[in-house]
């Protein structure tokens, strides 16, 4: 082989190599842009049937006693006070002696150089 023939092969896969990335490059950001308009596509089929019944709100749907809020407010409150543990609030701290370790020696740091 000569010299001509090896540098025309490394540039043909550098070429290569450079045009794969910037392909996959362009296709990732084809793909990013593109997601939020699939995720909001309604891929359900509509159904073609019975019309519903509407609704009308009346005065007495719009309006909740004092009596019913307490209730539900009292019921909330009740639930997410059970959710704690009950806790003794007593912290003990007991002193354990640790032995002589060389591993957690300060006479042993890198600063001291050998004889």
């Amino acid at each position: 082989m000569t010299i001509l023939e090896v540098s025309s092969q490394t540039w043909i896969i550098t070429l290569v190599g450079w045009s794969v990335v910037f392909v996959a490059l362009f296709l990732l950001i084809f793909i990013f842009n593109n997601i939020p308009k699939l995720l909001k596509m309604n891929f359900k089929r509509e159904k073609t049937a019975k019309p519903q019944k509407v609704q009308t709100e009346t005065a007495g749907d719009k309006y909740i006693s004092g009596d019913e809020t307490a209730a539900i407010a009292m019921a909330i409150h009740m639930f997410f006070e059970e959710q704690h543990d009950e806790e003794s609030n007593i912290i003990t701290i007991k002193r354990i002696e640790r032995r002589y370790s060389p591993w957690s020696s300060k006479i042993y740091g890198l600063r001291n150089f050998p004889n």
